[in-house]
């Protein structure tokens, strides 16, 4: 196996000296993360910046939320219009570290896109002109936001409201280019996890790949979803919400903004829009389905004035938790073993925060928000 390559410069995912070192000798890795969608990349590229040596496994073709999802940062939602929880937090965090991801990587993944959204009827006008005069709400809420090209592609509503601060995240780009390269890197093995392969043994952990051993201080469960399977975290009240999504094209002006008329439009860098996302507490299969595509179609003639071309219909599984928040900690009883899940519809915002929160419980520092603590489920098995 070849080392990563040595970097002398501050910020970089590359492992420095003595860690590559030891990468290249087969001795302990610090971190090995199983998944390597948007929470595993984040949380590893923190603990890469630190210096922590990793390495990643992950399925090749299982299909995973990051890759689906629009990226959406939105900072009011729901029906009330409320501000998402610890939003003055997560905006200035996220922001900070995908620039960092973007100068490494060499790739726009932040887009600063204002939201218009769709008011359906006087009493939910009224509702978001109270809203604007709660204390904190001021710098979110723009009354009469500048529509754009909607009126040349939509059908026009009762009334448009405004929020302000928010933006999309090119989730898939980011998860598909580190991929490439921790492949390039030679740290990452793309495999589906077989939890029997993971043995404890003194201070380390041991796991075998195709019959070589490597060991490992500590270990990061960042599965989504599939976590309800683990066999040290799957008693925990996560489920699985299942979404859908269309890809179209159109031959108008492609919008500068994101929107929202029941479903969003979501513009991106490659002149197509996203359109969702469908909502399932339950479902036969991960794929596709005829029902959800046809409540999509529905949704896009009751919005679109204009032609349009769907070229992709995809599907996966968000990561939910019963309280609504993520989950980050140590496991109670096995040294060694953590887990960071739980970001569900929120995760582009969620998750560079939450991430900061692990790095430094991991370094040591447990003074983080207990609502985002395993320990707050103490009614586990």
């Amino acid at each position: 196996m070849s080392p990563p390559p040595v970097s002398t410069g501050g910020g970089s995912l590359f492992l420095a000296g003595r860690r590559a070192a030891a990468y290249l000798a087969g001795k302990t890795i610090d971190y090995l993360i199983v998944g390597q969608g948007l929470a595993g990349t984040l949380i590893g590229f923190r603990l890469e910046r630190a210096g922590h040596s990793v390495h990643y496994l992950d399925a090749p073709h299982q299909q995973s939320a990051s890759r689906v999802a629009a990226g959406i940062v939105n900072p009011i939602t729901g029906l009330r219009f409320v501000k998402s929880w610890r939003i003055d937090e997560l905006l200035p965090e996220a922001r900070s570290l995908y620039a960092d991801l973007e100068r490494e990587l060499d790739v726009q993944l932040w887009y600063d896109l204002p939201l218009v959204r769709t008011l359906f009827n006087r009493g939910e006008q009224n509702d978001w002109l109270a809203r604007s005069g709660d204390e904190g709400y001021a710098d979110y809420l723009d009354d009469h936001p500048a529509l754009g090209a909607i009126p040349e592609v939509t059908d026009p509503a009762f009334a448009y409201a405004g929020v302000r601060h928010s933006a999309r995240v090119d989730v898939r780009t980011l998860v598909t280019r580190y991929r490439e390269r921790l492949l390039r890197q030679d740290r990452l093995s793309e495999i589906a996890f077989d939890y029997d392969d993971l043995e404890t043994e003194g201070d380390s952990i041991n796991w075998t790949e195709n019959g070589r051993q490597r060991s490992f201080d500590r270990v990061i469960f960042c599965e989504g979803w599939r976590s309800r399977f683990n066999p040290w975290f799957g008693d925990l009240p996560y489920g699985g919400n299942k979404g859908e999504v269309l890809i179209v094209k159109t031959q108008a002006p492609l919008l500068d903004r994101l929107f929202k008329h029941r479903i969003f439009l979501v513009p991106q860098a490659d002149g197509t829009y996203w359109v969702g996302a469908t909502s399932h507490n339950q479902w036969a299969e991960e794929g596709p389905s005829p029902e959800s595509r046809q409540y999509l179609e529905d949704r896009l003639r009751e919005l679109m004035t204009v032609p349009y071309e769907i070229v992709d219909h995809r599907a996966a599984v968000r990561p939910t938790v019963r309280d609504r928040r993520p989950i980050i900690g140590p496991h109670p009883r096995q040294d060694g073993l953590w887990i960071f899940n739980g970001l569900g519809t929120k995760g582009a915002s969620l998750a560079p925060l939450v991430s900061r929160w692990l790095e430094a419980w991991l370094a040591g520092n447990d003074n983080i928000p207990g609502e985002v603590k395993l320990s707050r489920f103490p009614d586990r098995k």
